[in-house]
């Protein structure tokens, strides 16, 4: 029987008593919180405000090690691998032969021959494909590493009280080996939030050990633990998309039309076309970007003013979800359909209606005015807006 449950994360025996709604989330075989309190804004504002705990153990996660781990993982990405320097994480999106992504995540290099990537959907069959004749070892390590994201402008000054080397000179997307409470442990300065922060790597058997520490030393910080519906809202304000929701993997599609290269994800910076040697999908993308993108995510901006008046003439304030919303919303120019929001979220920092959209080209260019689906009254209507780079936030001290 205990083979059809669903797997518990290292911190199941802390989060599972402090989840007061007993709301919980599937993440990749896991059970997870999806909110510790019955609302999302004492964990949401630890993010923007303090420092918030977030378990991310569901996290797929391998080690690739061996003299040909390099050039494994130049091969499977479109990122420079060779040129990353022990020490430095690189997020990436990987393709099939057709440039549609997979999946996407970050390859962490460890050591000269020895690189750690995460992933969101297993990857080893797709890793060890690719490594065909190589001398390259692959080895899982999902079950062994609990991984907890700390993130908020005040994460750094808690992670100083309770590691032994100061994080200070710590940049964005570096790694470094730490000690957390006399544990060993792996930090980055990464995150799935747009804020400063940090995920902390921890043996599973020091689990519990690193998270007491932390809500400790975070206590006069405001530490709250936080489920991944606040980081959703996070994650959109920072224009963040995520698999199943923002892209369909190539692998899982049912039709040609619900792939997406991660050129049209926006991930123009990521897609290194002048390095060196052949990648899995490099011609598909090199003809994409000569042709230009058939769609592309950008951001969009609801203008409140507008969307007002369609609830004023029901006689109703708006009506707006508490939450972020992970579902199709049709986008108009006029009474033509141009594409679709994925996402859709109340930014309580920016005090905007903000959402991930997918648009054909022309209609992507910034400051296209467009329209997206609101229900108004159990009415399909069309709230105007324009369309925004993204991010639509990023604070200063994110990457200082």
């Amino acid at each position: 029987m205990a083979m059809l449950q669903l797997k518990r994360t290292p911190f199941h025996e802390r989060t599972s008593r402090l989840c007061l709604p007993q709301n919980w989330r599937r993440w990749a075989g896991h059970i997870v919180a999806g909110s510790y309190d019955l609302h999302l804004d004492r964990e949401y504002w630890a993010i923007r405000d303090a420092v918030a705990m977030i378990d991310v153990s569901p996290l797929m996660k391998y080690l690739i090690e061996g003299p040909d781990a390099a050039r494994l993982l130049h091969k499977l990405t479109p990122r420079d691998v060779h040129k990353m320097a022990v020490g430095q994480v690189g997020y990436t999106g990987w393709c099939d032969e057709d440039g549609k992504m997979l999946d996407d995540g970050t390859v962490s290099r460890l050591g000269e021959n020895l690189f750690r990537l995460t992933s969101a959907e297993p990857s080893l069959r797709w890793l060890s494909m690719n490594a065909v004749g190589m001398d390259v070892t692959i080895t899982e390590v999902t079950e062994q590493v609990a991984a907890l994201s700390l993130q908020g402008p005040k994460s750094r000054t808690v992670l100083n009280k309770v590691c032994g080397k100061s994080l200070d000179k710590l940049k964005y997307f570096r790694v470094m080996p730490n000690t957390l409470a006399g544990k060993p442990v792996t930090i980055s300065r990464t995150g799935y939030t747009g804020d400063l922060g940090y995920e902390i790597w921890i043996d599973v058997a020091d689990a519990l050990h690193v998270w007491d520490a932390l809500m400790a030393a975070g206590h006069d910080y405001g530490i709250v633990p936080c489920g991944i519906l606040a980081m959703d809202m996070a994650r959109v304000e920072a224009g963040l998309f995520m698999i199943d929701v923002d892209y369909t993997a190539a692998n899982h599609a049912w039709i040609e039309g619900q792939k997406s290269t991660p050129l049209e994800m926006g991930l123009d910076w990521a897609v290194q076309l002048d390095k060196p040697g052949y990648f899995v999908g490099r011609r598909a993308l090199e003809r994409e970007k000569q042709a230009g993108s058939a769609w592309k995510l950008m951001g969009f901006e609801v203008d409140w003013e507008a969307m007002e008046k369609l609830f004023a003439a029901v006689g109703l304030p708006p009506q707006i979800p508490g939450m972020a919303v992970r579902g199709s919303l049709p986008m108009w120019q006029g009474d033509k359909q141009v594409g679709y929001a994925s996402t859709s979220t109340w930014s309580p920092v920016l005090k905007k209606y903000i959402a991930l959209v997918h648009l054909q080209r022309p209609y992507y260019e910034p400051g296209t005015v467009l329209s997206m689906e609101v229900t108004v009254e159990h009415k399909r209507l069309h709230a105007q807006g324009k369309v925004v780079k993204l991010p639509f936030y990023e604070p200063e001290w994110k990457k200082k």
